[in-house]
């Protein structure tokens, strides 16, 4: 790739991306046709028009802030796009609302092999409900469409806990202004990501999704968004390589 071909690639990362990056230099320097290809990799979803603008930067902010990510400056960077691109900070409260509800993940994956362990060593588990945990349990689903995975073992076995592990779901769900499939895309996204996909509670949210009038083409769009974070690997590496250069 030629000098002019470089800075006719250089301004369309810029155009389309918003922003410049030492890794977009660096690969510019030393791998231009693998920056091309992360931008046509990158850009797809937009080009589709099947999600809002700044519905696309919601999952960017779900992604990069998650807690299996924590990336502090591409979260900032798209809550800051969000804005610009006519999202309230209530809707971005909401949506980090939402992405803290991996919380609920470690319970999902713990509370079943807790129950199954017991009864495998002779300790059958009491998850019975009494007729006001049913009804605790009937305004959850009524209100979010679910119940987490060993919930009921909750109430047996962490009682001081469990109305607050399902209010701080309930919250972002009751009291937010996002739509309710943008509720489910960003539940999507953290359940999808490349730092530690959850293909249980993906799935569950793919069909509620579906449930509330999302299509196949926006869930499709909200994947690829997800997927899109493993290019921090670059973000992170490229710079540090290219100041290295020479050294060998």
């Amino acid at each position: 790739m030629d000098a002019a071909e470089r800075e006719k690639l250089k301004a369309e990362v810029e155009r389309l991306r918003g922003y410049w990056h030492p890794f977009h230099q660096g690969l510019l320097d030393i791998s231009p046709d693998y920056l091309e290809a992360y931008l046509r990799f990158q850009n797809a979803p937009a080009e589709a028009g099947n999600l809002e603008p700044k519905v696309c930067e919601f999952i960017y902010i779900a992604v990069d802030g998650a807690v299996s990510h924590l990336y502090a400056s591409g979260a900032a960077r798209h809550i800051g796009m969000a804005l610009d691109k006519g999202a309230t900070e209530a809707e971005v409260l909401e949506g980090i609302q939402l992405t803290t509800l991996s919380a609920h993940l470690t319970l999902e994956a713990g509370m079943p092999a807790l129950l199954e362990q017991m009864q495998a060593q002779g300790m059958p588990p009491d998850v019975t409900l009494s007729a006001a945990q049913s009804t605790r349990k009937e305004a959850f689903v009524a209100l979010t469409g679910y119940w987490p995975e060993g919930g009921d073992g909750l109430f047996r076995y962490a009682p001081r806990f469990v109305d607050a592990y399902l209010r701080y779901a309930e919250i972002p769900y009751r009291d937010g202004p996002l739509p309710r499939k943008v509720k489910e895309f960003v539940r999507i996204a953290v359940c999808a990501t490349p730092a530690g996909p959850q293909p249980a509670t993906l799935r569950r949210h793919i069909g509620l999704a579906l449930r509330h009038g999302a299509t196949p083409e926006e869930i499709a769009d909200v994947l690829q968004l997800s997927s899109a974070i493993a290019i921090h690997t670059c973000t992170t590496t490229i710079p540090s390589l290219v100041g290295m250069r020479g050294r060998n």
